[in-house]
């Protein structure tokens, strides 16, 4: 049995060279081929997306969120206008309860607005002015 295995040793090692059987890198053009593959895949999930019932994300009409403020770690309070009606809600972790509701509407604030870049002062002099004060 020894000597069986001690012949078939040599012989298997002569059939099948070291690295013939490991796959090759892919080429350049197969790794194009399966970048295009790829973005192609997501393109075509994306377009699918739009297609689906449900896979729209607009806001639903006649409902908005005026304002809304961070109480807690998981707790919020927001108000909401609801076709003109104007509601309190606490939001937790455990449910959304109705706390108020606003006799009048919240007064609308403004948008914010850019600054206008050219009334800035200038970077310069107001260093040179920190850098002359002393403590």
């Amino acid at each position: 049995m020894i000597a069986l295995l001690a012949y078939a040793a040599p012989a298997a090692k002569a059939a099948a060279p070291v690295g013939q059987h490991a796959a090759s890198a892919p080429g350049l053009f197969g790794a194009f081929f399966t970048l295009l593959l790829v973005l192609g895949l997501i393109i075509g999930l994306g377009w699918l997306l739009k297609r689906m019932p449900g896979g729209t994300f607009r806001p639903a009409e006649g409902l908005k969120v005026v304002a809304s403020i961070n109480v807690g770690a998981k707790e919020r309070v927001v108000v909401v206008d609801v076709n003109g009606q104007q509601l309190l809600l606490g939001i937790t972790a455990g449910g959304i309860s109705t706390l108020h509701q606003l006799p009048e509407p919240l007064p609308q604030t403004p948008a914010p607005a850019l600054p206008n870049l050219k009334q800035l002062p200038n970077f310069a002099q107001l260093l040179a002015q920190k850098l002359r004060k002393e403590p």
